[in-house]
């Protein structure tokens, strides 16, 4: 054989040894693939057309009081469907009847629906929208008709369900409440929603769905994985009547005087139980809104406010008393080579200490915190410090702000530094900080935790209960407190608050008007200010503590505190006691315990009572009326917010499942 014909069969060899080797190389890898790797390989498969999803639990309910409800989790459920999963035969007969039931609920023509039922079989469209934002009953009804009845996958239908979080009173106490972030859906870190967040949220379930297209996903089977659990409900301090009066006198009087923002507190003198808190901002545009918990969470000069603890002090530590007379010369008084003014000009002269906070002169109090405390500055900050003047109150609302009050050797510190605390300066206590020392003068001298919640339950029955905490059993003698609670009495009747004054209804407090960004280089020709007003109510035998807080009023108009923050608290002090009489009862009721039983026990009783004929639900809170309907099977239908003004079908009227309710809320 020729040389060359020998090269060429021996190459020939070569090639073919080494395509039979890679042959047995291939095979050797898919019997490795099929066999000894093969479970991985599938699992991997698995893995990337099926997943397990989060179910977020149902939120628990957030309560007022007296089981209205603040905060509710809503179901909403979108329904679509997956044309291909169908048999040809069920589609033929099903169809029409699908699309007739669809019709009849939701008021579109047959036609519609067919047409678009059509359209995705023949776009093999696995995910289709048929409705969306559907309450459980109109859930339920669906999933029933024609064709979706036979389930995910003879049926083709999907369910995707979510919570939706409502709030019954709008935007009413909605900072205080608390609501989700935007930036990270299902996140509360504000308000009653954020502090007792681990409570309310639950726990998350999981359901396996399965990839079909596009980045879509159906749920595997009609049953989860992990059920959720529910979270569990809190009952809030928060009184809608209250907050409904609070709310709207603040807003009232903020919009008159064309004020940058402003907050109002209101305290249950001897349980410390906050019963409404409004916090208002103005936008761009003029209006407001609860933009930011002031209340909480702002600290600020408090101004002649704190008159009312330097003069306390003074008191206590015996330096002084009532009748010691001050000299305020004419308005105006050089200390440490710094003026200090009165507001009244001509100044008052030589007056007692009761009167210099009666009229809240600056120069008085100012001289009798220096001449005795000069000396030893410590003496006065230690009494401040033994009132908690210094620490947080520990509020469960997350954000309090700071309390700052200088102390000898800070930067801060100055000769200065006494007579300017003396009338509210140098120093910065939020409204809520401020209240709590007034409700501790109301309460006979003792000084209780502020505190936002009753009880934490699980349905119908109690998990825990949040009491009253003392913070001081005794911020001071008895004959002190009797002092300052007659001084504060006629500060109305006849000081700097006498415009607030009625013989019919008595208020004991103290007004308060600071002055603002006065280190900025436009004050001069931009004057800005905080008015404020602190007290309770009635002056003889307090129920209630309130502040009230209003930034940066317009001064055309006004900006004492007697003229803008303390017609505010006039005006609510009177109304919980003329149109809310209801409240009165529950602050005379011995017992906390037993008047959350029998608010709850009647609440629930309502939820639960079986009807035949058609409920009064005026008056009730709408998520309320709307829990109690649905679960009556019928359809309701909202407009507005607040509590139910009126219902389109009458008390007593037949109750047909499935009918329209409509309710008007404000």
């Amino acid at each position: 054989m020729p040389i060359a014909e020998k090269n060429i069969l021996n190459r020939l060899y070569i090639v073919a040894g080494c395509m039979f080797i890679f042959a047995i190389a291939v095979v050797v890898q898919l019997v490795k693939i099929q066999f000894a790797e093969g479970d991985k390989y599938r699992e991997l498969a698995l893995k990337n057309t099926t997943k397990n999803f989060v179910i977020p639990a149902n939120r628990g309910n957030v309560y007022a009081d007296d089981g209205s409800l603040l905060a509710t989790s809503v179901p909403k459920y979108d329904i679509r469907f997956d044309a291909v999963t169908v048999t040809a035969e069920d589609f033929k007969t099903q169809l029409v009847p699908l699309s007739k039931e669809l019709a009849k609920m939701f008021g579109k023509p047959a036609s519609y629906y067919q047409n678009n039922f059509r359209k995705a079989r023949a776009q093999k469209n696995r995910y289709m929208l048929v409705v969306k934002n559907l309450g459980y009953s109109d859930y339920i009804k669906v999933k029933q008709m024609p064709l979706f009845n036979l389930g995910p996958y003879k049926g083709g239908i999907i369910v995707d369900q979510r919570t939706v979080r409502e709030h019954p009173m709008g935007k009413i106490a909605e900072r205080t409440v608390g609501n989700q972030r935007k930036d990270k859906p299902g996140y509360y870190s504000v308000g009653l929603e954020g502090a007792f967040d681990e409570f309310l949220r639950g726990k998350e379930g999981r359901r396996l769905k399965q990839k079909i297209a596009k980045g879509q996903w159906k749920p595997v089977y009609d049953d989860n994985e992990i059920e959720p659990m529910d979270g569990y409900d809190i009952v809030s301090t928060i009184n809608v009547n209250i907050q409904d009066i609070a709310h709207h006198a603040l807003l009232k009087q903020l919009e008159y005087y064309e004020a940058e923002h402003g907050t109002v507190v209101v305290m249950e003198v001897s349980t410390g139980a906050i019963k409404a808190v409004s916090n208002l901002g103005r936008t761009s545009d003029g209006t407001y809104y609860e933009k930011l918990n002031y209340g909480v969470g702002e600290s600020h000069e408090p101004g002649s406010t704190f008159k009312v603890m330097a003069l306390m002090a003074a008191l206590e530590d015996k330096v002084i008393d009532t009748s010691t007379v001050i000299d305020t010369k004419e308005g105006v008084k050089t200390f440490y080579r710094r003026k200090i003014y009165d507001s009244h000009r001509g100044g008052y002269g030589k007056i007692s200490a009761a009167k210099a906070l009666e009229v809240s002169s600056n120069i008085g109090l100012a001289t009798l915190i220096d001449e005795n405390y000069a000396k030893n500055p410590n003496k006065f900050i230690d009494r401040l410090k033994s009132w908690h003047l210094t620490e947080k109150t520990g509020v469960a609302i997350k954000g309090e702000g700071i309390p700052f009050i200088p102390e000898p050797g800070h930067s801060k510190w100055s000769k200065n530094a006494l007579p300017s605390m003396a009338y509210g300066y140098n120093l910065r206590l939020t409204p809520l900080q401020t209240l709590t020392f007034y409700n501790a003068i109301a309460n006979n001298g003792v000084m209780v935790k502020p505190r936002f919640i009753q009880e934490v339950r699980a349905w119908n029955k109690k998990v825990d209960v949040y009491g009253t905490k003392v913070i001081n059993p005794k911020i001071c003698s008895e004959k002190t407190i009797k002092e300052i609670q007659a001084i504060l009495t006629n500060v109305v009747k006849r000081g700097t608050g006498k415009s607030l004054y009625s013989a019919d209804f008595s208020m004991a407090g103290k007004t308060g008007t600071a002055q603002t960004e006065y280190w900025m280089a436009d004050w001069q020709s931009n004057r800005r200010y905080v008015s404020s007003f602190a007290g309770y109510f009635p002056a003889e035998n307090p129920k209630y503590s309130c502040i009230v807080v209003i930034h940066k009023p317009s001064i055309k108009k006004g900006y004492y505190g007697a003229d803008v923050s303390g017609p505010v608290f006039k005006r609510i002090a009177q109304k919980i006691f003329t149109d809310a009489p209801e409240v009165i009862e529950i602050a005379n009721v011995d017992s906390e315990d037993a008047l959350i039983k029998h608010d709850f026990e009647n609440y629930f009783a309502k939820v639960q009572k079986q009807y035949k004929k058609i409920p009064n639900v005026t008056g009730m809170a709408g998520m309320d009326a709307v829990s109690l309907l649905e679960n009556l099977g019928l359809k309701v239908k909202l407009i507005g917010n607040g509590t139910v003004s009126d219902q389109s079908i009458p008390q007593g009227e037949p109750l047909k499942k499935g009918s329209q309710i409509v309710l008007k809320l404000s």
